[in-house]
């Protein structure tokens, strides 16, 4: 795929900022590995994981991004506010990408155990990081073709 006119933009939750970091490097790493400079990708870190829909959507309301992906850690905890924000930030960023018709790439993490989390961004099998930029390319490919 060509990448030379790909703009990107990444929301991360810096709620657990070295994971979130790791998020990010392996994510960036892999979008230059398929040709995609850092100029075309603008990095947002924001508080919390609750907050990444509002950004996405500002995001998207610009129509310059060809894709948007959101990363953050979600803890469960031994309250229901784990299930509020894991749902919500998810309900709200899957909103965003119906509405705006953008690819939203979804990479937060809602863990029991904050190593699930920590292997998920450091790893070299499964890293979400990864995972978020392989997906966002081919979803562009696959938007661009419609």
């Amino acid at each position: 795929m060509e990448t030379e006119e790909i703009k990107l933009a990444i929301v991360a939750s810096m709620y657990h900022s070295t994971i979130a970091k790791s998020l990010i490097k392996h994510c960036v790493s892999t979008l230059e590995s398929k040709g995609v400079r850092q100029d075309q990708i603008e990095i947002f870190k924001i508080p919390g994981s609750l907050e990444i829909p509002l950004i996405a959507k500002k995001l998207a309301q610009k129509k310059i991004y060809d894709a948007i992906i959101v990363f953050g850690v979600v803890l469960k905890g031994k309250t229901y506010h784990f299930e509020q924000v894991a749902n919500e930030c998810v309900r709200g960023c899957m909103q965003v990408s119906y509405d705006y018709e953008i690819p939203v790439i979804f990479e937060v993490l809602p863990v029991y155990d904050l190593q699930d989390a920590i292997a998920r961004a450091t790893g070299k099998k499964d890293n979400r990081g990864v995972e978020g930029a392989l997906t966002a390319l081919r979803m562009i490919e696959i938007m661009r073709k419609l």
